[in-house]
């Protein structure tokens, strides 16, 4: 029985980076602006936005990549930033695992798949037999468990090579998925079956997933619930049924109208869209000042009103 305690939790997570430019003055860039979320147990929580939204930079603060300016990351109900013991911080990177964009540059090219996965079968489950362990473990992932083990990462297709990142977080007996853009880099005709794959994950094992993507409507395919990005805010999040079926704020709307729809023919000018974008971007940016529910767990922002000189 799943828990209605969040999994994980983001309070207020605020984010700043400082260029230090070679010549000139240091500049700030606020990369997170009082994110807040809950990703539950045994779900999957899709993070929405174009390049630049701050969505892989909440990704890589969660795993520890970066340190927050400001806010709180609560896993199972306690704050990470006070696991000080070892054993605890251990813990939690084991539980939390991190798949990224890039299936090849996250694999050692100097080491074939056996090595990549007994590493991590023998760190984190010693009690396993390896043999038995590595073959059920590249089985649930949906490769070849005979001819796999023995290949180097050149030797698979990219939409292989990205199974046994997904089989490597299953090694660590990780709980919770951070799934930075996993299919952005596959031919179109796989990733669906990499979607299928997360998606038989979350449902079979119980896994929760944090789904980093710029495309709306993939969150539609494998997310109960769905959050929006824009310059580093949360602008609308809720139901995924909600936020991408009937989105309410303009720049989900915009978003979602960017989708292609084949059965429409492109006609005329889209010299009107793209004013349309503009004008919702630029409004877009101002800060949240709160956030106003729609319905019961779907809320939009509200933004403030920025004087122009």
């Amino acid at each position: 029985m799943l828990s209605d305690t969040p999994i994980l939790s983001l309070d207020a997570l605020s984010k700043t980076f400082t260029l230090r430019p070679v010549f000139g003055r240091a500049t700030e860039v606020k990369a997170l602006r009082n994110v807040s979320l809950d990703l539950m147990p045994g779900r999957a929580l899709a993070l929405v936005g174009e390049s630049g939204s701050g969505k892989s930079t909440v990704g890589r603060t969660i795993v520890g990549h970066h340190t927050p300016t400001s806010g709180r990351i609560l896993f199972e109900g306690q704050d990470i930033a006070e696991l000080t013991a070892r054993a605890d911080q251990m813990r939690y990177r084991q539980a939390v695992q991190m798949v990224f964009q890039d299936p090849f540059s996250a694999l050692n090219p100097a080491h074939t798949i056996r090595h990549h996965l007994l590493r991590a079968l023998s760190l984190h489950q010693p009690e396993a037999d390896p043999e038995t362990a590595l073959r059920m473990i590249l089985e649930d992932v949906e490769l070849d468990p005979v001819s796999t083990p023995s290949k180097f990462p050149h030797e698979l297709s990219g939409g292989q090579r990205q199974r046994v990142n997904f089989a490597r977080a299953l090694a660590v007996k990780a709980r919770l998925i951070v799934a930075d853009e996993p299919t952005s880099m596959l031919d179109v005709s796989i990733r669906k079956s990499i979607l299928g794959l997360m998606q038989r994950l979350k449902d079979d094992r119980g896994l929760s997933i944090l789904y980093i993507t710029h495309d709306i409507a993939t969150a539609e395919y494998l997310a109960e619930d769905t959050a929006v990005m824009f310059r580093g805010q949360v602008v609308e999040k809720g139901p995924t049924a909600q936020v991408v079926g009937a989105p309410q704020h303009d720049y989900t709307k915009l978003l979602r109208a960017a989708v292609p729809d084949p059965t429409l023919r492109l006609t005329g000018s889209d010299a009107g869209f793209a004013s349309l974008a503009r004008r919702v971007r630029e409004e877009s940016a101002h800060p949240v000042r709160a956030l106003r529910e729609i319905t019961p767990g779907h809320v939009i922002a509200e933004h403030a009103e920025v004087a122009h000189a």
